[in-house]
């Protein structure tokens, strides 16, 4: 077996001739994207089948997120009619004053009529049914289906979680994919060790259970719809399968940036979508707190200090968009640390039918009542920390002043 090694030209050649290969594949992806775009708006009035993915309630009317075929938009229902998440609809809406950037965005509309449809039960309906037999209270059970399948939370729900400061928690996205990858690793690793063992001992019986794993959790993907953050970390795990396949280093900002430029290429669209940045940011930090402080002698230190540094470091960023504070959000490394053992065990419970027995402490958890204030970011002391937070990639004393940068702004957001 021959390994292969490249000096820089090499390398460099290689990573340009991939950037012009995406370039050509974003360019057909945004090609089909304006095509579909065209037959939107070829007549003022367009007529399709859409499926309800959020309901955001209103004093006098409700605001819906609807899905269809080919794009994602909102429009305004009274509140007399009877719409749930996940119904089918076929509708008729108003193209005129739509345009590409808007279609991509992900548009606002009026509705002309509708129809509520017949839906035929699916795999994903079975597993919301699951989820909904472990519980008795609603809100809890729309935690886990978010949790589980990355259905949108209602406005109230998502607001007590942006309170604690862990949306991230409830958005799938690297951990999630873990835990999922571990649990189908070793479902498959005795089985197929008893096929390895007897016909193919020649394959490499590691390589070949994450490849298994890839599959079921490329199927998990399409259950969810194709969320931004959970594509990001899917794309990032199928890079890091063939990295390591390669022998070629795992963790670096450029795998973490062809990830991104993958995900575009492919996926023109999600360059407008929050939970990609946000998702693409985190990891970001995490490899930045790697570079270093990875040679932390203590474990647990590193395990306590990894958490709060993600956090606040994140903070600037999270808080540019959304200005919602409170004093709670500082147990959000904690509640993070904790999550690692829930995530899976709820996982667990829900399966074997137990999650109920922890309901009660998620009905205490969702009904506390928070003292929110308001603050944010100047549009110019953001681009500043995301300069420092690049320049950090290579300069040491710009990873200082990030720190500093850090430090006073969370002083500045909590005092």
């Amino acid at each position: 077996m021959y390994m292969i090694i490249l000096n820089k030209k090499q390398l460099e050649s290689i990573n340009l001739k991939f950037i012009l290969l995406l370039f050509m594949i974003f360019c057909i992806s945004l090609s089909i994207e304006y095509t579909k775009y065209q037959e939107l708006v070829y007549e003022e009035v367009y007529e399709t089948k859409v499926e309800v993915i959020n309901i955001y309630k209103k004093e006098k009317y409700d605001v819906l997120k609807l899905k269809s075929k080919n794009f994602d938009f909102f429009t305004s229902f009274p509140k007399s009619h009877d719409i749930k998440k996940r119904d089918l609809l076929n509708i008729a809406i108003i193209t005129e004053k739509i345009d590409f950037i808007k279609y991509l965005k992900g548009f606002y509309t009026n509705t002309i009529y509708f129809d509520k449809l017949t839906k035929k039960t699916s795999f994903k309906d079975k597993i919301i049914e699951k989820i909904r037999a472990n519980h008795q209270n609603t809100q809890i059970s729309e935690v886990f289906e978010a949790l589980f399948l990355a259905i949108p939370l209602s406005t109230q729900t998502r607001e007590v979680f942006t309170n604690y400061g862990i949306s991230h928690l409830v958005a799938l996205s690297g951990f999630h994919l873990a835990v999922l990858s571990f649990l189908i690793y070793w479902i498959f690793y005795f089985p197929y060790s008893f096929f390895h063992t007897r016909y193919f001992p020649y394959r490499n019986k590691k390589y070949d259970l994450l490849l298994i794993a890839l599959v079921f959790l490329f199927s998990y993907l399409l259950l969810t719809n194709v969320v931004a953050s959970l594509l990001r970390a899917f794309v990032m795990l199928y890079l890091g399968i063939y990295l390591l396949r390669s022998k070629i280093k795992l963790i670096t900002f450029t795998n973490l940036f062809f990830a991104f430029l993958i995900i575009i290429s492919i996926f023109p669209k999600f360059i407008f979508s929050l939970s990609l940045w946000f998702s693409m940011f985190g990891v970001f930090y995490i490899f930045l707190f790697i570079k270093y402080f990875k040679d932390l002698k203590s474990k647990v230190l590193q395990l306590l200090f990894f958490n709060f540094w993600i956090y606040f470091a994140m903070n600037p960023i999270v808080h540019y968009f959304f200005e919602t504070t409170t004093y709670e959000q500082l147990y959000s490394p904690f509640m993070t640390i904790v999550f690692t053992f829930f995530y899976p065990l709820e996982l667990f419970a829900h399966i074997f039918s137990f999650a109920h027995i922890f309901d009660k402490y998620l009905l205490s958890f969702l009904s506390y009542e928070f003292y929110t204030f308001e603050v944010g970011i100047t549009f110019e002391l953001f681009i500043i920390f995301v300069l420092l937070s690049f320049s950090s990639i290579f300069n040491k004393k710009a990873f200082i002043l990030l720190n500093v940068f850090i430090v006073l702004y969370n002083i500045y957001l909590f005092l």
